[in-house]
């Protein structure tokens, strides 16, 4: 499946679409937390390839587990980077900010 960039909201049926395909309940998107960005639709590393061909930049970029059919952004608590740093609650907000203002519906 090919990820794509998210600069601009989509939909949570769209987001359930993508579960069902891969996780069943969730999809595992990486966020930009400097551009305010998101990849979904591929497998972690594809996404993370994808955000830094288009410009991102590696200590920025963050995955986490996204539950569309969830409430309150549906985002859940594993958030990792690829170099095992784990986020403070700063950047969780903001990952939430960004995950929030991303996916309507």
């Amino acid at each position: 499946m090919t990820s794509a960039i998210l600069s601009r909201p989509t939909t949570r049926a769209r987001l359930l679409g993508l579960a069902e395909g891969q996780f069943g309940d969730l999809v595992k998107p990486v966020v930009d937390v400097e551009r305010g960005v998101m990849a979904i639709g591929g497998e972690l590393s594809d996404e993370e390839a994808a955000l830094i061909e288009d410009g991102s930049v590696q200590k920025h970029l963050w995955g986490i587990d996204l539950y569309p059919a969830g409430g309150g952004g549906g985002w859940g608590d594993r958030v990792g980077c690829a170099d095992q740093r784990s986020p403070d609650s700063v950047l969780r907000d903001r990952i939430r900010q960004i995950v929030t203002g991303l996916v309507e519906g």
